[in-house]
């Protein structure tokens, strides 16, 4: 039987996975979404066309992959359906688990609501509702993709659901649903989704014992875990590497190569520690030069230097083969780059990660930096001080590079 491989986010998301699926998807004969919502942004570039995909694995450009959504991603029918129109023949190349939880319009306006409530000691969620679809799900009040083929069944427990709960719905400011408008709004869900809803663990099951190569996506990053990252700023699903398994139906045996995605520096949305972050001119840099502004929300991201003691501590937790570091191009033209090697915490000098983040000072070391990288395809045509940068990461997290990214374009990546 063949392994599944996995490409995982080691930073706080946003590092680039959707184009490294993409490049990679070409060797692939299915790729499979684990966890998340469509809090999650996945951004390809192809030709000078851009994609962004929120729900859909990144291998949906590709006509003879086959996609599926699994049990772990939280699916927001609207988006889903708006997502799935700018692609033609889904048919026989589309799968969405019937055991993925359904996130409704009225979870988002619970989300948006709580964040008003909580004012300045708000997560910094992206609103659209991942965070209240997954509490359904653990408190087992939650519905799922395959009660869409039920419409007027799964109208009738959601009403009763609103009922139960409407002091919640009162005192959020959050109106209860119409019965007979959340009916027809069920039904054309039913009708959009219902030719792609199946059991996604035996396909998935099916084309490993058959030989396939599969590979695994999931989104965010390993910081944002909801148990290892920086909780409470986290997302709520498990985003680290063994979370494919539960999110798919997989056993940890049935997974191969694992793939950790980072960039050449660090972004965080939101709110919540991040020592590296640079509120200078430098980080202001890294932003205008990488365009970091967030898929899903449009925010603008935090930026900072590398942070060599993180990405370790993730990629221990992923069991990371070998990274694609990607966006080494945005450093082009810096004279000096910074790696953070060691925290200061507590009076000490220390080279993990401990719970409280929020009080560790990064200590740096500083590299010569580089004319341009742009467009460059091969390790030996890298600029001296860029391989010594690569090679100064692979010491300090003790995992190898073995692809490098230097334009957003899918043909602009170095293999090593």
């Amino acid at each position: 039987m063949r392994k599944a491989d996995l490409v995982v986010g080691v930073q706080w998301g946003d590092e680039g996975k959707g184009k490294i699926v993409d490049m990679l998807g070409l060797n692939y004969d299915m790729i499979c979404r684990s966890q998340g919502g469509h809090n999650a942004g996945h951004t390809i570039w192809v030709d000078g066309v851009r994609y962004a995909m929120h729900l859909i694995p990144s291998g949906i450009l590709h006509k003879n992959i086959v996609n599926v959504i699994g049990n772990g991603v939280v699916v927001s029918p609207d988006v889903l359906i708006d997502e799935m129109a700018q692609f033609d023949h889904l048919e026989g190349r589309f799968y969405i688990s019937d055991r993925a939880h359904l996130n409704l319009t009225h979870h988002g306006l619970i989300d948006q609501a709580k964040e008003r409530l909580k004012g300045d000691k708000a997560i910094g969620t992206t609103g659209k509702g991942i965070g209240p679809t997954y509490a359904d799900k653990i408190s087992r009040s939650g519905h799922r993709v395959g009660e869409l083929l039920e419409p007027e069944r799964l109208c009738e427990a959601l009403m009763s659901d609103f009922e139960m709960n409407k002091s919640l719905f009162n005192a959020l400011g959050v109106k209860i649903p119409n019965h007979d408008e959340l009916l027809e709004e069920l039904k054309r869900y039913k009708e959009a989704l219902a030719p792609y809803i199946t059991n996604t663990t035996r396909l998935v099951w099916k084309a490993l014992d058959d030989g396939k190569k599969v590979l695994l996506e999931g989104a965010q990053g390993t910081l944002l875990d909801i148990d290892h990252g920086t909780y409470p700023y986290v997302t709520s699903s498990n985003t680290i590497s063994a979370g494919a398994c539960t999110g798919l139906g997989l056993n940890p045996k049935e997974i191969g190569e694992v793939i950790g995605v980072i960039k050449a520096y660090t972004t965080r949305v939101g709110f919540g520690p991040f020592p590296t972050e640079d509120k200078g001119s430098d980080g202001d840099k890294m932003c205008e030069i990488g365009k970091e502004f967030g898929t899903t929300t449009g925010r603008r991201r935090r930026c900072g230097w590398f942070d060599a003691v993180s990405v370790k501590y993730a990629s221990r937790l992923d069991a990371v083969d070998k990274y694609a570091l990607m966006k080494l191009d945005v450093l082009d033209g810096f004279e000096v780059v910074k790696i953070c090697k060691a925290y200061q915490y507590n009076g000490e000098t220390i080279d993990y990660v401990p719970t409280d983040l929020e009080n560790v000072t990064p200590i740096y070391e500083d590299l010569e930096g580089w004319d341009s990288v742009k467009g460059v395809t091969r390790y030996d045509d890298l600029p001296k001080n860029a391989k010594r940068y690569i090679e100064r990461i692979e010491e300090l997290t003790s995992v190898k590079v073995g692809l490098i990214s230097t334009s957003p374009e899918r043909s602009d990546t170095i293999i090593r």
